[in-house]
Parts: C-alpha cells; sequence; structure tokens
C-alpha cells in the first residue's frame, strides 16, 4: 500500500483538475446496466454469490486505472494508491439495519472469495455503522440496493465536494427475454473522472462479465 502524491504543476490534467474543484466544483452520476446473462450462469453453475463476484470486478477494474485511484490523503496531498481494496455494505434482516467491511483484495478471485468469506463469518453479524475495524486508507465505498432495478440513482454527498473517489451502488438485476441486467450507479468527481473514464469503467466491467469464466477458473 504506497501513496503516490502528484506533482499538480507536472500534471496533464492541471487546468481541469483545478477547475471542477475550485471554479465549478462538479460531481456527476451515471446509471447504466450491465449484461450479467453469462456470470449469472457462471457463478449459479460454481455456486459462487454474486455479490462478491461483483465487487471482485468492480475493484479490479478501479486497480487499472490511476484516475479511479485518485484522491487527497489524510494529510490534504493530492495523489493515488498503488492499489485500492473494496469497502462493501452488508444487510442484517432481523433489524433491517446496515453495517460496512472491507477485505483486503487479490487479483486472484479465489483468494479475494476466501477474504470475503473469512469476513463475513467473522464480522457479518456484527451490527453498528462499521463491523469490521482498522479499515486501512487505500479504500473506496460500494453499497447495494438489492430491492429496487433503478434507472437513475443521485448520491447528495454533502461536504466540502474535496471526495474524488468513485462510490459505486449495485441495484436489483431484472430479467428481460432471455438477458439479466443489473443496474450499476456510479458517483464520480469530475475533477479527475470526465465522461470518458466513466464509459471506459463501464466497458471494462462488461467485458469482465462476458469473460467470467476466465477470472472465474479456480485451482
Amino acid at each position: 500500500m504506497r501513496f503516490n502524491p502528484i506533482v499538480i504543476d507536472q500534471w496533464s490534467r492541471k487546468p481541469y483538475f483545478e477547475h471542477y474543484l475550485n471554479h465549478v466544483r462538479c460531481t456527476y452520476s451515471m446509471t447504466a446496466n450491465l449484461d450479467i446473462t453469462l456470470l449469472l450462469a457462471e457463478l449459479k453453475h460454481k455456486g459462487i454469490k454474486l455479490y462478491p463476484a461483483f465487487i471482485h470486478m468492480i475493484t479490479s477494474v478501479v486497480n487499472q486505472h490511476v484516475e479511479f485511484r485518485t484522491c487527497f490523503d489524510a494529510e490534504g496531498r493530492l495523489g493515488y494508491w498503488d492499489t485500492m481494496s473494496p469497502s462493501y455494505t452488508i444487510f442484517h434482516d432481523e433489524d433491517k439495519t446496515f453495517s460496512s467491511i472491507w477485505s483486503l483484495y487479490s487479483e486472484p478471485f479465489e483468494r479475494f472469495y476466501n477474504h470475503y468469506l473469512d469476513d463475513m463469518k467473522q464480522y457479518g453479524k456484527v451490527k453498528g455503522f462499521v463491523a469490521k475495524p482498522d479499515e486501512p486508507p487505500n479504500t473506496f465505498p460500494i453499497s447495494s440496493i438489492p430491492w429496487v432495478s433503478f434507472t437513475g440513482f443521485n448520491l447528495n454527498v454533502h461536504n466540502e465536494g474535496t471526495y474524488l473517489l468513485p462510490i459505486f451502488t449495485i441495484g436489483k438485476y431484472v430479467q428481460q427475454a432471455d438477458t439479466t441486467l443489473l443496474p450499476l450507479s456510479v458517483q464520480f468527481h469530475h475533477a479527475v473522472c470526465d465522461g470518458y473514464h466513466a464509459g471506459l469503467l463501464y466497458h471494462e466491467l462488461q467485458l469482465r462479465a462476458d469473460h467470467c469464466k476466465e477470472w472465474l477458473a479456480r485451482d
């Protein structure tokens, strides 16, 4: 885990960053459906849960692009993490509350899935906003609203508008003819991510869903 400071005066994105952070502070949300037909079939065949598989997909794409790992650190420096791990919500059905858990990311899915299962076993029944302590600074948020197949979702973060990391919200998947669609909403900060980067993220997530047999292969 290493934070790499960005020298703004040497950064090609400097004028865009300064405009959307200092002059017109701007975040935006995008919601799109992902075709998970092949992914869901493969997961059911292997007896793997969708939620951790999708968390792994998202984290893998995030770790492929600096734009999705750029943020301010605890000292207020702008930079990016070498790698990031997901911090995700879990639901407690008995009292309808949720908690946040983080799991260490590993590129091989089987290793990450074992981390997820271990964390769920140890912290899955822990109540409160934070179920697993000692969350490292190189995490980003993922949540799920599995009761609604939304077509749009806007997350209003009322702070100084300096949270630069993407925020992911997963919806309920629906069946349309022979296709299964999963809505995914992402909140972006325009200072570090343009529409091109948003499109790239959805495109690469769809590729991972279509080629799930490759990364789901287990030794």
